[in-house]
């Protein structure tokens, strides 16, 4: 694991930095942006501490099986459900025993192997959703998504080399696909050096983002672009080296993460553009590829409200938003239906929680420095008892 030890002040300014410029800027009002986080005392749900009759440990006796996403920005959220469902007085499994990737979560959700994942990634995660169990009834027939714990909370994108994108003037994925010069001064370094064509770091694979790739690069028509498929700390670490050594290099990045505050948009690196926004054509063939549209039910998705000293193919668009080609995610719960019908006050947890991309990026950061989730977890409860004491007042009084 990276370590960003000596950084962290400077960590907490870049991520703020980075959420609040996706907050900004525009005139599309329907376009992807990500709103500002409200303060917590507004998301306190009203009038709900529990009366005297209503048990204070409505989950005794009650076993639960979580787990948790298998990149490690998602530990902290599982954390938080984790230690907040025992104090309802589930006996709830360590997240860390099941650490899953998406291809495996949500079967596992839907067969009963697990109640509840609190990493999950919408509309990146729809495509799962659609798959056949053995009886043939569909995964999403047996779950379900559950409350709103960080609605708009996934950015994503590529992000290039700075010192290489203004030399050769790249600032879209497309600009570097045709760009003769572009393409045989990243070749010269990247992962694959010689080949002819630009490999640029990806995701690791099952974690949908990789398909999601494919399919971006089919449907441009990035004929010069191949998607290296690794292990992300490994080809992160290569990343970082490259853009501090002013080497070409493109890698897919999201936040909230750690990783944001070492490849840092403005400074190292700039967020790429994209010149046509995936639609829902599949044009890889890829089973429920149709999910891996990035236009939103609207049309109006992948575009951020990202400005172009973050993002210079902002400075190229009607509205000033950045054409990031990746609609924001919804970062939410997903369910075992069965286990939410059997435990209402579990449900209401999950109903009224909501968690602050800023301080999740902050935990993402310290847990990078060296801190374990749960410690971090446990932290952030007690600075925020009187929002969590409402939240789970809303769940004791739903049981």
């Amino acid at each position: 694991m990276l370590k960003l030890r000596g950084f962290r002040f400077a960590s907490l300014l870049v991520i703020a930095a980075i959420v609040c410029a996706a907050c900004t800027g525009g005139d599309g009002g329907d376009t992807t942006t990500v709103p500002e986080t409200p303060a917590l005392t507004d998301t306190a749900p009203p009038d709900t501490a529990p009366p005297d009759e209503v048990s204070a440990t409505p989950g005794d006796g009650i076993s639960v099986t979580m787990g948790r996403a298998n990149w490690n920005s998602g530990y902290f959220q599982a954390e938080i459900f984790r230690q907040l469902l025992g104090e309802l007085g589930y006996d709830v499994s360590d997240p860390a025993e099941l650490e899953l990737g998406p291809n495996a979560a949500y079967v596992a959700l839907a067969e009963g192997q697990m109640d509840f994942w609190a990493n999950s990634w919408y509309p990146l995660h729809d495509s799962w959703l659609a798959g056949e169990l053995p009886d043939g009834s569909l995964v999403g027939h047996h779950l379900t998504v559950v409350g709103e714990q960080m609605i708009a909370g996934g950015i994503q994108g590529f992000l290039v080399t700075k010192s290489f994108a203004d030399e050769y003037g790249v600032y879209t994925m497309d600009e570097l696909n045709r760009n003769a010069d572009a393409l045989a001064a990243f070749d010269a370094t990247d992962p694959v050096p010689g080949n002819g064509v630009a490999d640029i770091f990806g995701c690791a694979e099952s974690w949908t983002c990789d398909n999601i790739i494919e399919s971006q690069i089919a449907f441009s028509g990035w004929d010069n672009i191949v998607q290296t498929i690794a292990g992300y700390d490994a080809m992160f670490a290569q990343a970082v080296d490259a853009a501090n050594e002013n080497l070409p290099m493109v890698i897919y990045m999201w936040t909230p993460s750690a990783y944001i505050t070492m490849l840092r948009p403005g400074d190292n690196v700039y967020w790429l553009g994209v010149e046509s926004v995936l639609d829902d054509s599949n044009p890889t063939g890829f089973e429920g590829g149709e999910a891996h549209d990035q236009r939103g039910a609207d049309g109006t998705g992948g575009y951020a409200a990202i400005g172009a000293d973050l993002c210079p193919a902002a400075a190229d668009t009607d509205d000033g938003l950045c054409p990031i080609g990746w609609v924001a995610a919804d970062i939410l719960v997903t369910a075992n239906t069965e286990f939410l019908g059997a435990n209402p006050a579990a449900e209401a947890l999950f109903e009224v929680v909501r968690l602050p991309v800023i301080e999740v990026s902050q935990a993402n950061v310290a847990q990078d420095e060296g801190t374990v989730a749960a410690d971090l977890a446990t932290a952030w409860i007690a600075d925020n008892r009187t929002t969590v004491d409402a939240w789970l007042g809303a769940a004791r009084a739903a049981s």
